[in-house]
């Protein structure tokens, strides 16, 4: 801790594990602000499909970054960062704290660690690129990468075609290699932001986690996600559109699958992401991590969090 007056507490952990009612809870108890991380959340028209704020949870406490763009608009882990930085620095002159919830772990580790000086891609390049890519696929730009970045196009993983894509564009857009730009140089640690950073992570057994994926998978189909899917169709080709819950729910639509294999693949794919969530947060040396059965505990996490900020 620097010994700043004020506090920046982040409530990370996998998808379904409670980030959303801790954080609410918290910001209650402590009367402060909520900063959302999630890189889907920030759009409008899906809040069933991210699992957005309720109305009464934004009329309970502040939120930001929360239904605040349109689908078509392009937005980055370097923008959050910005972005957020701001938001927190105006939330730090109204309060002691301020509370950062959201599973995009780029979001979160932009913020608190910084990010490489990456330059913002033009709109005319990525469409050109999307345009090319439809038309010659993954083979196409998977050559593409290795004649434009033959370093990074060794130790990409070449299944993961977004971050593919995204390492072209980068590329065209800068007129280097992607590489080159990953100097690590312009990064910068939680210490040297303005005010303490705490890091707090939900854990909970896998099974009691998973058997929360699935309930709430089941919970947002009955409560209209294929609607709302159904009314963002035309935007599928979409950055904003490309996450879990909308490939799934498209296939149906399509008439390619049932609703009921549907259900069960975004189920899976649900949970193959939060896997990756866990790992990439298992790296995190900072988190402090709150236990749990996987049943609503959020007054006792609350009370755990507000014990630890009394002592430092």
């Amino acid at each position: 801790m620097s010994g700043s007056s004020k506090t920046l507490i982040v409530i990370a952990g996998p998808t379904a594990s409670g980030k959303s009612a801790l954080a609410l809870s918290l910001a209650e108890t402590l009367g402060t602000e909520i900063v959302s991380a999630d890189s889907r959340q920030i759009y409008r028209g899906m809040p069933i499909t991210t699992a957005a704020p309720t109305e009464n949870d934004l009329r309970r406490v502040r939120h930001h970054f929360v239904g605040i763009l349109p689908p078509e608009e392009y937005y980055s882990a370097s923008r959050f960062r910005d972005d957020a930085t701001d938001t927190i620095n105006k939330i730090m002159t109204r309060h002691d704290f301020a509370v950062v919830c959201g599973g995009s772990m780029m979001y979160l580790d932009a913020l608190c660690n910084g990010i490489d000086d990456i330059p913002t891609v033009p709109a005319e390049i990525r469409t050109s690129l999307q345009k090319e890519h439809s038309e010659k696929g993954n083979t196409w730009l998977l050559e593409l990468l290795e004649k434009l970045d033959p370093e990074y196009y060794l130790k990409v993983d070449k299944a993961n075609i977004k971050r593919v894509f995204h390492a072209v564009e980068i590329c065209i857009t800068a007129g280097v290699p992607y590489t080159s730009l990953l100097t690590g140089q312009n990064r910068r640690k939680a210490d040297h932001l303005p005010w303490d950073v705490v890091k707090f992570g939900i854990r909970m057994p896998r099974a009691a986690l998973f058997d929360r994926i699935n309930r709430r998978v089941e919970k947002m189909v009955a409560d209209g996600m294929v609607d709302e899917i159904r009314s963002l169709s035309h935007l599928r080709h979409l950055n904003s559109l490309n996450t879990v819950g909308v490939k799934e729910i498209i296939r149906y639509l399509d008439g390619e699958w049932d609703l009921e294999t549907a259900t069960a693949r975004l189920a899976k794919n649900t949970r193959v992401y939060a896997k990756k969530q866990i790992t990439w947060l298992q790296r995190d040396e900072d988190i402090k991590w709150l236990d749990t059965d996987g049943h609503e505990h959020t007054e006792e996490l609350t009370k755990q969090i507000t014990t630890f900020l009394e002592c430092v």
